[in-house]
C-alpha cells in the first residue's frame, strides 16, 4: 500500500510500512524512511508506483483550468477529490480516478488566489470579487517583471531608460528594492556582471560628474530644493546703546555673513580694552520664528569651490551682518588687558551698536601684514598703515594666547599643513557646472592675520562657555577629554575642557549667521546679559531641555555630512586641477600603510611602491588614470627623495595625524552606494534599504 502525503509544504509519496490510529511509517523511494502523521496523508493506494503518480498527477495538473474550476466548485467548502469528480467526470456518481485527483489538489494548492486552503486537502473558493483583485493584481506583476526585463535589456545595451535617469540617485544611495527600476538595475548588473555605478555610468544615465556628485549631496541632504521661502528681516526692536569704538573685521574677498569685528582702545595707556564683536541676529529673529525655522532645518552654511548654500536667506543676513559704514546691533565681549604682560584683567559682556569702520580681507593684506612685518612693528610701530598699530598689537596678543593654551595643553599646535584656496573661473557666481577652470594656490596655516581671528574667537568662545556655566545656564559645547590617540571631540550641554585648544569649556558662539549652534548659545549669552542670575530662568533652553539635545544631534550629523561633501567636492576640483594643467606627476609624502599625501596640492592617493616606507619619507609619483565619479586615482612610487626621514619631521607628520580632528583624508576609493546584487530579485524586494 502507498500513500500520497504532504509534508512542510511538499507533496511526496512512499510505501506505507506501517500503520496506526495517529501516524504511518513510509518509506520514500529514496530509502528514506519518515513519520507521517495521519493527518496529512491525503491519498492511498495500491498503484501505480508512487513516482509515477506524482508524475502524472502533475502533468495532468497542467490541462486543469482555474477559471473552469471556480466556476465548477462548489460554493462551500470542498475537498480536492470532490473538485476531481465534478471537472474531470460526467457522471457525479463516479469518482474521478486517483492521477485525477492528484491532478487536482496540485492544482488547487498552488492557485490560493482561486482558492483558499480551509484543512489537509480541503479548500473554498475565493469570492468573485477578491478574485478578480487578485487576478488583476497578477497581470500587473507579470507587466511590470516585463518592463523590469526590458528595462535590464535596455542597460545591458548601454541604453538608460527615462525612469532610471529620474530614480537614479534613489536607485543607488536610498533605493526602494521594490520599485521596478532598482530591480531593473539589480538584474542588468548581475546579467552583464558590471557593477551598478559603473553600469549606469556605460548606459549614459550619469552625463556631469560634477552635477552627479552635487545632485547626490541634494538629494541626500535638501530633498525639498535649496530655496528660501519668502522671510523678511524683522527690526531690532532693543534701544541699544552706540558704542565709540572703532572696529574692524578680518575676512576672505568672498565672505558675505560677516560674524565677527575686532576693537582695540587705550593703546600706549598701559590699560588695553579688547572689544569682539559678534553679529547679532538673535536680538531679532526669536527662538520658534519662522526664519528660525529655516536656519534649524539648515544648521549651517554649505561651503564648497566657488559656491555656498547659506543657512538663512541673503536678505536676512545682510540685515545683521557686520557692514562696513553703518552702526551693527552687536553682541560685544570687552576684555581689559594689562599692556605690557597682556594679563586680562576683566570682561564685560554687552548689547550694544558698534560702528565697523572697515571691512578687511585677508586674501588682499597677507602679503602685507607677514611675520616679518610684525616683527619690525615691535620697534617701530606702523602709524602710517591703516590698522597697523592695533593689528600689531592684536598679533601680540595672539601669540601671546596661543603659547597660554600650548602650555595647558602640554606640547604646542601643529601647522604643517597648508590650507588651499581655490577659485574657479565663475564670475557670474552662480552653481559651478564643473568644467571651470580651477586654481589652487596655498595659504599657510597659522598665518598672522587668520591667527589673529582666531586666537581672539576662541578667547571669546571659551569666555562665553565659563559665563553660561556660571549663570547655570546651558549652551552647546565642544569638549575633548585628552589629546590621546582615539579621543575625538564631542557636543553637549556642559562646560567641559577641551583639550586639544587648551580651555576650561569651547562654546561655539561667534558665527551665528552660519551655524545654527551659535545662534542658540547667542539666545542663551543675550539672556544672561539682560538678566543677570536669574538668566536659567529666562533663557530660552532650560538645562536638560530635550529640544537641545535634538538640536545637538540634528546639527552633528548635518555638519559632518556637510563636511564630508566639502572634503568630496574639494577632492573633485583638485582633480579637474590636474587633467587641466596635465599633470602626470607630482611629489608626495608616506603618512600611512601606502597612502602618500601631495606636497603641493590637498590630495592624498594610495600609491604602488609605498607601502613599507616611513611616515615623512619623500617620494616623486607617477600618477594614474583619473575616476571623475569615484573620486580615484592612484599612483606609483617613482623614486625616493630623501635617504631617511628626519625624526623631527616624522614625529610632527605622526602628531598631526593624531591630533587632526574631523579631516577627511579622501582615499581614493569607490563611493558608497546602496545598490546590492548579491540577492536574487525576489529576495530583494522585500529586504530593507541599505545605508547609502
Amino acid at each position: 500500500m502507498f500513500v500520497l502525503f504532504e509534508e512542510t509544504g511538499k507533496f511526496l509519496a512512499g510505501r506505507i510500512l506501517s500503520e496506526s490510529d495517529a501516524s504511518l511509517q513510509v518509506e520514500l523511494d529514496s530509502g528514506k524512511r519518515v513519520k507521517v502523521k495521519a493527518a496529512n496523508a491525503l491519498l492511498k493506494f495500491e498503484k501505480p508506483a508512487p513516482a509515477e503518480l506524482v508524475a502524472a498527477g502533475q502533468k495532468l495538473s497542467e490541462e486543469i483550468e482555474l477559471d473552469l474550476a471556480w466556476e465548477f466548485a462548489s460554493d462551500e467548502e470542498f475537498g480536492f477529490a470532490d473538485l476531481a469528480r465534478d471537472y474531470f467526470s460526467s457522471d457525479a456518481s463516479k469518482p474521478a480516478s486517483l492521477e485525477q485527483q492528484a491532478a487536482a489538489l496540485f492544482r488547487l494548492y498552488e492557485a490560493p488566489h482561486y482558492f483558499r486552503r480551509a484543512g489537509k486537502g480541503r479548500f473554498k473558493k475565493a469570492p468573485l470579487e477578491i478574485l478578480q483583485q487578485a487576478l488583476a493584481a497578477i497581470e500587473k506583476k507579470k507587466q511590470v517583471a516585463a518592463q523590469i526585463t526590458a528595462w535590464a535589456r535596455e542597460l545591458g545595451q548601454g541604453q538608460c531608460p527615462a525612469p532610471v535617469r529620474e530614480q537614479l540617485y534613489k536607485i543607488l544611495f536610498k533605493p526602494d528594492k521594490n520599485s521596478p527600476e532598482y530591480r531593473a538595475v539589480v538584474e542588468a548588473s548581475r546579467a552583464t556582471q558590471t557593477a551598478p555605478l559603473a553600469l549606469l555610468q556605460k548606459a549614459g544615465a550619469i552625463a556631469s560628474a560634477h552635477q552627479f556628485h552635487w545632485k547626490r549631496f541634494l538629494f541626500e541632504n535638501f530633498p525639498k530644493g535649496t530655496g528660501f521661502p519668502a522671510l523678511q528681516a524683522p527690526q531690532v526692536k532693543d534701544e541699544l546703546p552706540l558704542t565709540n569704538v572703532k572696529a574692524f573685521s578680518i575676512d576672505d574677498s568672498s565672505t558675505t555673513e560677516i560674524d565677527d569685528a575686532l576693537s582695540v582702545q587705550g593703546l600706549g595707556s598701559g590699560t588695553v580694552k579688547l572689544g569682539i564683536h559678534i553679529a547679532a541676529p538673535g536680538l531679532a529673529v526669536l527662538p520658534g520664528s519662522p526664519i528660525d525655522a529655516v536656519g534649524r532645518a539648515r544648521l549651517s552654511t554649505v561651503y564648497m569651490p566657488g559656491y555656498k548654500l547659506t543657512m538663512l536667506p541673503d536678505e536676512i543676513v545682510q540685515s545683521y551682518t557686520l557692514l562696513e559704514g553703518r552702526n551693527c546691533p552687536a553682541l560685544s565681549l570687552y576684555l581689559t588687558l594689562d599692556e605690557v604682560t597682556l594679563e586680562i584683567k576683566d570682561s564685560v559682556t554687552r548689547l550694544e551698536q558698534v560702528p565697523i569702520v572697515s571691512n578687511l580681507r585677508h586674501d588682499e593684506l597677507d602679503s602685507t601684514f607677514t611675520e616679518a612685518f610684525f616683527e619690525t612693528a615691535l620697534t617701530n610701530p606702523p602709524v602710517d598703515v591703516q590698522w597697523g598699530v592695533e593689528l600689531t598689537f592684536l598679533h601680540r596678543l595672539a601669540k601671546h594666547l596661543k603659547g597660554q593654551r600650548e602650555i595647558v595643553r602640554g606640547k604646542p599646535e601643529n601647522f604643517n599643513r597648508p590650507d588651499y584656496n581655490f577659485k574657479l573661473d565663475n564670475p557670474s557666481g552662480q552653481e559651478p557646472q564643473g568644467e571651470e577652470t580651477v586654481s589652487i594656490s596655498i595659504r599657510q596655516r597659522g598665518a598672522p592675520l587668520d591667527l589673529i581671528v582666531a586666537e581672539a574667537m576662541i578667547l571669546a568662545n571659551s569666555t562665553w562657555g565659563q559665563w553660561l556655566a556660571e549663570h547655570g545656564v546651558p549652551g552647546i559645547y565642544r569638549s575633548q577629554a585628552s589629546l590621546a590617540p582615539g579621543v575625538k571631540v564631542r557636543m553637549g550641554t556642559k562646560a567641559l575642557p577641551h583639550a586639544g585648544i587648551g580651555v576650561k569649556s569651547y562654546a561655539w558662539s561667534t558665527s551665528p549667521l552660519r551655524r545654527y549652534t551659535d545662534m542658540v548659545n547667542q539666545w542663551q549669552i543675550i539672556a544672561c546679559v539682560r538678566h543677570g542670575r536669574t538668566a536659567a530662568l529666562a533663557a530660552p533652553f532650560k538645562p536638560k531641555d530635550a529640544e537641545l539635545f535634538s538640536i545637538i544631534s540634528c546639527f552633528d550629523a548635518a555638519y559632518s555630512a556637510y563636511n564630508g561633501f566639502q572634503a568630496g567636492i574639494e577632492r573633485y576640483w583638485t582633480l579637474k586641477y590636474l587633467q587641466q594643467n596635465s599633470i602626470t606627476e607630482l611629489t608626495a609624502t608616506a603618512f600611512k600603510d601606502n597612502l602618500v599625501r601631495a606636497d603641493d596640492l590637498p590630495l592624498v592617493l594610495p600609491a604602488l611602491g609605498a607601502q613599507g616606507l616611513p611616515r615623512g619619507a619623500k617620494v616623486r609619483i607617477k600618477l594614474g588614470a583619473i575616476d571623475e565619479i569615484t573620486l580615484d586615482i592612484s599612483g606609483t612610487v617613482m623614486e625616493r627623495l630623501d635617504a631617511v626621514a628626519d625624526d623631527d619631521a616624522v614625529a610632527q607628520i605622526e602628531e598631526a595625524n593624531d591630533e587632526e580632528d574631523g579631516e577627511s583624508e579622501m582615499a581614493a576609493g569607490p563611493i558608497s552606494i546602496a545598490v546590492d546584487v548579491s540577492e536574487p530579485p525576489e529576495e530583494a524586494a522585500n529586504a530593507p534599504a541599505a545605508a547609502g
